[in-house]
Parts: structure tokens; C-alpha cells; sequence
């Protein structure tokens, strides 16, 4: 399919774009071949290629987007994200003028961009590499300006407008049967892992816990509660020898932030329930950014995290965010088995966090021996 250099679709209306009508535009079988989709689409990608014919566009001035939405945009302008993450994961190279899937949502990252969900189908960016539209308000200084995009319609199919949360596999209030058959079972140890920011090292950690863990012979589950759609942590995860794995984009949300907080709680349980369920010996858990960061401040002072999450391995990026993350967690009655994180490849600045701590400091890549991972388990785990 050739690239047109041009930004406003083939079948642009500009008199019913101007009368703010609302237009259903077909999607012809070799333009659908075309359109590059993006990892947080992925279930609803696998659909599209199958039967194409079954989607449309909804486009107009009165279309509103909400988080979720899947929408098919063209590549304006090249910026931070030259990469579009597939639905296997592979970093497709994207060009002006291309047609992407992506789904729309609001984005927390301190390193990179504050965006949100515009209120109109207006030209905007692509503000992570997994696939999420937003508009960004704010950027961390050091870093190129947001790939622009623009909308050309949001996918429907002849039920409306396809949300990522029609075609996930799993779904928050709708438990899988293993998990209702797991209700009222002893439920596995659950360590979550927290770190004090975005690369502190939280990821890392929890590979390399999961791969002790395994390299113990044990069944390990893992999962990503929160945070913006990339397939780099789960694959992660899975590589260090996990599964199942799963992460909130599973569910059918792209990202988590501004979502509404009960949603974000109940996320998190049915997770772990859906993790525990598989038959694991161990759950690890990721929640993402820092503990300032608002749901992830909320959940740990809610009664369901101590009740699901049994221990808490911390990751933090100096001696003295070490401290204060300790001290928050420690404040909000939540235990910590460890802090490890990106600090420990500094042996000063471990040395100085473990003269100041009443925890343990553990070298990261030490997490990968049995003896060290194991020893980090639980030994009370919480009934379903």
C-alpha cells in the first residue's frame, strides 16, 4: 500500500465536518492491511484482521473520545516515539503518514509526559510506544516533543464504539471460572513490588525475583497492576521464568491513571485472584510509578492492600528515597521484606542505606539466587 504525505483522510467531509455531524466512513479491505497496530490493541487488532469488513470509522466534530477507545490515527510528525510497539511486541519503525491503531487514555509519567484524553477527535500525540493517544500538557525537559497524530475516526463495529474493555480476555467484575472455583481457598503468598519513581528499578526487581523464585522449583504468577500498556515488562517477566503473566492492559485498560479509584482497587484484586487462582505457589505483583503517585498512595493505605498483599519488596534509586519510601510504607502499616532497586548497583550508596535502614538491602541480580528469593516469602498468606 502506498503512503500518502497527506494528513486529511481520502474520504474527508468538510461540509458535515463543518455541521459537527457525526460520520460512519468504511474501511476498505486493503487500506485495513495497512493500518499498523499497536501492543495495547492487540486483542482488539486480532479481531480486525480477521474480519475487517465488520469495522468502521465514526468521525465529526461531536465524536468524544473516552479511555479506551480504540482509534485510527495518521502519523503527523515524528517525535519522542519514532517506534510503534506491535501486538508481539516488535518496535515498528513509523513514518509520516502512516496509519496507526492506538487507544486513547490519560498518562502519568514524571521522566516524560503528563497527557490527557482530549475532549474531541483533535490532532494529538502519541504519548507511549504501546499504543496510547492522549493530549500532552505537560514534558519532562530533557526529552524530544510527542509524536503528532491525527484521528481520523474511532473503530466501531455495528455494536459502536469498540473499547479495549469489549475484547480483553479478562474482565474486573466478571471472574474467570478457575478464580470463582478458588473462593474460599488458601490463597498463595503475594509480594507486591514498589519503588520510590518511574526507573527506579521496580521491573528489574521483580524479574530477578521471579527467576529466584523459579530457579527455587516453585510456580510463580506475576502481573502488573498499574501504570501505562508496554509489552517490555511482561515479556520481562516471562522470561525470567514466570506464568502466567498478565497486566492491566489484560483487562482492557491501556493505562490506569485517572481512572476512577474503586476501579483501580478492584483491578488489583481481581488480579491477584485471577494470578492466584492458576495454581502459582507465589504471586508477585508491580505497581507502578512512586508511592506519591495518587492511587498508588491510596491503595496503600486501603484495607483490601494489606488483606491482598502480603509483603512488599521496595525499589529506590538512592540511600535517602530508600529511607523515605520506608518510612511511607512503614506509616501506612505496610510490611517490607527488602529494599533493593537500582541504589544496589552503587556499593557506596548501598553501604549508606543499609547503615540507615532496620531492612534489609539485597543486591538486585542477588535475587535471582533461590536462597535469597526464597527467603523473601511470606510466611502468612491470606484466605480468598
Amino acid at each position: 500500500m502506498s503512503i500518502s504525505t497527506s494528513l486529511e483522510p481520502e474520504f474527508f467531509d468538510a461540509a458535515a465536518a463543518d455541521e459537527g455531524c457525526e460520520r460512519h466512513l468504511p474501511i476498505e479491505a486493503r487500506r485495513a492491511l495497512g493500518i499498523r497496530a499497536a501492543y495495547a490493541t492487540r486483542f482488539v487488532a486480532t479481531e480486525f484482521s480477521k474480519r475487517p469488513e465488520d469495522f468502521h470509522l465514526i468521525a465529526g466534530a461531536e465524536v468524544a473520545p473516552r479511555p479506551g477507545d480504540v482509534v485510527i490515527a495518521r502519523v503527523a510528525e515524528i517525535g519522542k516515539h519514532t517506534r510503534l510497539e506491535s501486538p508481539v511486541s516488535r518496535r515498528q519503525l513509523m513514518f509520516v503518514g502512516q496509519e496507526i491503531m492506538v487507544a486513547y487514555g490519560n498518562r502519568y509519567a514524571p521522566d516524560q509526559f503528563l497527557a490527557h484524553v482530549p475532549e474531541t477527535l483533535e490532532p494529538c500525540h502519541l504519548v507511549a510506544g504501546g499504543g496510547l493517544a492522549g493530549y500532552v500538557t505537560e514534558m519532562h525537559a530533557s526529552i524530544d516533543a510527542a509524536t503528532a497524530i491525527e484521528p481520523i475516526g474511532l473503530l466501531a463495529t455495528a455494536d459502536g464504539v469498540v473499547n479495549l474493555r469489549g475484547f480483553a480476555p479478562l474482565q474486573v467484575g466478571n471472574p474467570s471460572l478457575a478464580a470463582v472455583r478458588a473462593v474460599g481457598t488458601l490463597r498463595p503468598p503475594v509480594i507486591a513490588v514498589l519503588g520510590t519513581s518511574m526507573n527506579s528499578g521496580k521491573s528489574t526487581t521483580l524479574g530477578c525475583l521471579v527467576n529466584g523464585l523459579s530457579n527455587a522449583g516453585l510456580n510463580v504468577a506475576a502481573g502488573k497492576a498499574t501504570g501505562t500498556g508496554a509489552g517490555n515488562d511482561p515479556n520481562l517477566f516471562i522470561d525470567a521464568g514466570a506464568f502466567p503473566v498478565c497486566d492491566f492492559t489484560d483487562f482492557g485498560y491501556p493505562t490506569t491513571f485517572k481512572l476512577a479509584y474503586e476501579e483501580v482497587r478492584d483491578l488489583l484484586a481481581a488480579m491477584i485472584d485471577e494470578q492466584a487462582a492458576s495454581g502459582a505457589d507465589v504471586v508477585v505483583i508491580e505497581i507502578a510509578d512512586g508511592l506519591y503517585q495518587g492511587e498508588t498512595a491510596r491503595l496503600l493505605r486501603d484495607p483490601l492492600f494489606t488483606a491482598y498483599v502480603d509483603t512488599v519488596v521496595f525499589s529506590a534509586q538512592d540511600a535517602l528515597g530508600a529511607r523515605a519510601g520506608l518510612d511511607v510504607l512503614q506509616d501506612a502499616a505496610v510490611p517490607v521484606a527488602a529494599i533493593s532497586g537500582v541504589l544496589t548497583a552503587s556499593p557506596l550508596a548501598t553501604a549508606e542505606a543499609s547503615a540507615k535502614l532496620e531492612v534489609q538491602v539485597i543486591d538486585t541480580y542477588a535475587l535471582c539466587l533461590p536462597e535469597v528469593a526464597t527467603a523473601l516469602i511470606p510466611v502468612r498468606a491470606a484466605s480468598l
